[in-house]
């Protein structure tokens, strides 16, 4: 093809083509996915504000608007388990700019107590990375006359079904850990659910609700405070943050472990090198000295990792948590 013929239709097909010899000897897409994102990108948290969710989220939003040049809008979305907010991701397009903040209740508990939620987890959204794991605390309000982890196995027991637990809702990270924690002691709780840790804090700290389980960025402070008492750690080993601290496990409930872990998924058909690139931006935030901070003083472990390895992790989530499913009889609130 002559660049020099003096037919417009030639010419402007000449400049197509060598466009388009230029983006693929560059590796570009020709459809200039390399301008992703070019407008703000709005992530689905699926709890109320106040929980670790949305103390994660916002970490890592921060890093990723000063590093992309787009803003990370924090939209929370709580109630129905969750399934709200992941229809509204499975109803957005499969372009980038809706993301959600993907956790052990919407990944592995929810595909079995909502059956007839419109979606299907592992089909119809794919994973992009796993952001951090979040040990799990168990808190009393400090009204609660146990003192430690035994104490407060043999209170439960001689009332059983008197004593009530807050949790951010049905199939949160809360919620199954003090499944697990009841099925391991034979304790008798009543489960009270809210739609976010905030709200089921709130209870807590006014002495409504006498029991809690969440992540330490939430319980943090108000252990320190005194507000609450935290009587064991859901953790493998004891936290550098809350070094008096047992583990469940070495009270005699031999591998015992709960942790709560947040990460990205994105609509299911979202270009592969979005997915790449929003990984790659995440690996790097989570390395940057706030986020190294952040975790360090909550004694969180980090992710970053590939969507491949974050697939995996949450299918071996998905097969582990089954049997608290059953055994617990989680249902739909």
């Amino acid at each position: 093809m002559n660049p020099n013929d003096s037919s417009p239709i030639q010419r402007r097909d000449y400049l197509k083509w060598m466009g388009a010899a230029g983006l693929a000897a560059s590796g570009v897409s020709g459809h200039a996915q390399s301008a992703w994102p070019s407008k703000p990108i709005r992530w689905i948290i699926p709890f109320a504000p106040g929980g670790t969710s949305s103390i994660v989220a916002r970490g890592v939003a921060a890093q990723l608007t000063k590093q992309m040049g787009q803003s990370f809008v924090i939209d929370n979305k709580g109630g129905g388990g969750g399934v709200p907010a992941m229809q509204e991701l499975h109803r957005a397009p499969a372009d980038g700019y809706t993301i959600i903040m993907s956790h052990i209740g919407l990944m592995a508990v929810n595909p079995l107590i909502y059956p007839d939620s419109g979606y299907d987890v592992n089909k119809d959204f794919v994973p992009v990375t796993l952001l951090s794991r979040v040990p799990s605390l168990f808190v009393v309000h400090k009204d609660v006359p146990a003192n430690d982890f035994k104490s407060l196995v043999a209170y439960v027991k001689s009332r059983p079904g008197q004593l009530n637990y807050a949790s951010a809702g049905n199939a949160s990270a809360g919620h199954l850990a003090m499944e697990a924690l009841k099925l391991a002691t034979g304790m008798f709780i009543t489960h009270i659910p809210y739609r976010g840790t905030g709200p089921a804090l709130n209870d807590v700290l006014a002495g409504r609700i006498q029991l809690l389980s969440a992540g330490t960025p939430a319980l943090l402070p108000h252990i320190k405070s005194g507000a609450l008492r935290c009587i064991a750690t859901g953790s493998t080993e004891r936290l550098s943050v809350l070094p008096d601290v047992p583990t469940v496990a070495e009270l005699g409930y031999k591998n015992f472990e709960t942790v709560q872990w947040y990460g990205i998924h994105a609509r299911a058909g979202t270009p592969p090198e979005i997915i790449n690139r929003l990984q790659q931006e995440c690996a790097k935030a989570v390395k940057s000295p706030e986020i190294i901070a952040q975790n360090a003083a909550e004694s969180a472990t980090p992710g970053g990792g590939t969507p491949a390895e974050y697939g995996a992790y949450v299918a071996r989530e998905q097969a582990r948590w089954k049997d608290v499913v059953i055994k617990g009889q989680i249902r739909p609130g």
